[in-house]
């Protein structure tokens, strides 16, 4: 199943690669911006998160690759913090427990693979 939720006047096609431009996406906050999502591989998304506000601690299924594109955030993990600004790329194992605050305004992007990983609600229903 693929999904292309991105309008394709911001989406670059050629024949088989899709690029994407992230800093010049509207992506409000709240909304998180699905670019791709392919089934068995990965699914890719963008995030607006202000500052101040964050992911509460969570965990996913699938292997989380964060990759900050703009703004700052700090990143936890049992009760260990690190500051992450742009170019940074954070991974987490399936089920490892986490949360994300940014500390200015922040663009980011999630890559979880594969898509949807064991034990996923989504997998269940297949």
């Amino acid at each position: 199943m693929r999904s292309r939720d991105t309008p394709s006047a911001q989406r670059l096609r050629f024949r088989v690669m899709d690029i994407w431009d992230i800093p010049s996406l509207d992506v409000q906050p709240h909304q998180p911006q699905v670019l791709r999502s392919d089934e068995r591989a990965a699914r890719a998304i963008v995030i607006h998160l202000p500052a101040g506000e964050e992911l509460q601690e969570h965990e996913v299924h699938e292997h989380a690759y964060l990759v900050v594109i703009d703004g700052q955030v700090e990143l936890s993990q049992s009760g260990d913090s690190r500051t992450a600004g742009v170019g940074t790329v954070a991974h987490w194992v399936p089920q490892e427990r986490h949360e994300v605050r940014a500390t200015s305004d922040a663009r980011l992007l999630l890559v979880l693979a594969p898509w949807p990983g064991p034990g996923h609600p989504n997998e269940r229903n297949a």
